[in-house]
């Protein structure tokens, strides 16, 4: 079915200032293409956000039919220029979030069907307003626990960390985060070769024991005031840096992760399954109106 003859009903929310454009489309009938989603995400002709959330139940979405019965919800994230993401940890709270919501999530804990799999969310005592703890999956290390790859921002180059939260990340220490510059483009990585579909680049600084600050250029979005993944991608590289490995050591792990938009905490268990607790909001809901949609398809 199209979309330009329909009244469309939508939600805003964010997590850490990582804000969303929400759309419920349950039964998976409405023809977002890439155009349409940067429309919607733009912040002077749209709603404005960096990236889009489209509810969709999983039995009625192809990429999510084999995970419907083990999740009633499959979550369709989009960047904010319309290509479409693997995962987004921020996201997924306000994925989580909009379905407490609407009445659609009850209890504490909640299955969702993502690109990258199933992921977890459980709601704090306050399930309505207090954090919520979602399960991100156990982190990857394609080059293995040292530097693989270089990150290079005009005169500065620096090793970087690969790291794979379910999507692409290079994570690189720094001594400020303001060498990171304006972020107005994507940093140069090498080689090339290591992120064929691009990757989400964050630059670190300590703040403390197991403190750490960030600044990102997401993939497809630009600078972001927050990153969920890359987040969790930033805790495990400098827990291995700082000689923390929950699967060696038999111990886990928890870093603070200060981000422009606000605070995040990220645990890695035994297991390797990585957590991260943080605040999601709806702070607005409307309707799209035809002519919206029709400007953006």
């Amino acid at each position: 079915m199209g979309t330009a003859q329909q009244s469309v009903p939508f939600l805003k929310g964010h997590g850490t200032e990582n804000d969303f454009v929400i759309i419920p489309d349950f039964d998976g009938r409405l023809a977002l293409d890439a155009a349409a989603v940067a429309r919607l995400c733009d912040r002077r002709a749209g709603i404005g956000g960096d990236g889009l959330l489209r509810v969709v139940r999983s039995a009625a979405h192809p990429e999510a039919v084999a995970l419907a019965d083990q999740a009633e919800w499959f979550m369709d994230y989009r960047n904010a220029d319309g290509s479409v993401a693997e995962m987004c940890g921020n996201g997924l709270r306000v994925f989580a979030r909009y379905l407490r919501h609407a009445g659609l999530a009850k209890g504490r804990e909640l299955a969702v069907a993502t690109r990258a799999g199933l992921r977890r969310a459980r709601f704090a005592e306050d399930a309505d307003a207090g954090p919520i703890t979602v399960a991100m999956g156990r982190a990857r290390l394609p080059g293995g626990a040292a530097a693989s790859v270089t990150v290079r921002v005009g005169e500065l180059s620096w090793p970087a960390h690969q790291v794979d939260m379910g999507n692409p990340h290079a994570v690189a220490f720094v001594d400020d985060l303001a060498q990171a510059g304006p972020l107005l483009t994507a940093p140069e990585v090498r080689p090339t070769t290591a992120y064929p579909h691009g990757t989400n680049v964050e630059f670190v600084v300590d703040r403390g024991a197991r403190h750490v600050a960030l600044r990102v250029h997401e993939r497809g979005s630009g600078e972001t005031r927050s990153c969920g993944t890359g987040a969790c991608a930033v805790m495990v590289a400098a827990a291995r840096r700082d000689g923390h490995d929950p699967a060696a050591d038999g111990r886990p792990v928890s870093y603070t992760v200060d981000v422009p938009g606000g605070r995040l905490e990220i645990t890695e268990a035994v297991d390797g399954t990585v957590t991260m607790t943080g605040p999601a909001l709806i702070v607005a809901e409307g309707v799209l109106v035809p002519e919206l949609l029709a400007a953006a398809g």
